[in-house]
């Protein structure tokens, strides 16, 4: 139980520290500042999907949304490699693991930004967790295909 000015809750400070109407630097600096409260894996998981799942939302109004998202993201995979238990139903015996929507929203930005190799290193990493497959699939065609056009442009000359 955390204490609260109205008497305590069982919600970690991390988990509550993030307010719902922030936006632009203000959610930024109030990500960076959860993720050094008191908190489990599964609430950092929570905040730093959140925040990419905002900053996807701003990213026609705030210049840096695209560049933070892709930092939350990052920060989101690898703390799911480091702490399985953050995405899974099961704190004890990670085996099923819950939908992530930061990850693949990243991969897919990768992706249209013609950035196929990184996203496919993403998704790769992403397949541990049960979710990517497809994506790794589509990206390894794409990523082969433009290696191929690029050797045959080179042998060209």
């Amino acid at each position: 139980m955390w204490p609260t000015p109205e008497g305590h809750t069982s919600a970690t400070p991390a988990s509550q520290h993030v307010p719902y109407d922030a936006h632009g630097e203000e959610l930024v600096a109030g990500v960076w500042e959860a993720l050094e409260l008191p908190g489990s894996a599964r609430d950092y998981h929570f905040v730093l999907q959140d925040a990419v799942d905002r900053l996807w939302r701003a990213r026609h109004t705030y210049p840096a949304a695209l560049e933070r998202l892709e930092a939350f993201a990052l920060l989101d995979l690898a703390l799911m490699e480091a702490a399985p238990q953050a995405v899974s139903f099961d704190d004890t015996d990670p085996v099923a693991y819950v939908r992530v929507s930061s990850v693949p929203r990243l991969i897919n930005l990768l992706e249209r930004e013609g950035a196929f190799a990184e996203a496919l290193a993403v998704a790769q990493r992403l397949t541990r967790f049960e979710q990517g497959e497809d994506a790794v699939a589509r990206l390894s065609e794409k990523a082969g295909a433009l290696a191929a056009e690029t050797e045959t442009a080179g042998g060209a000359r």
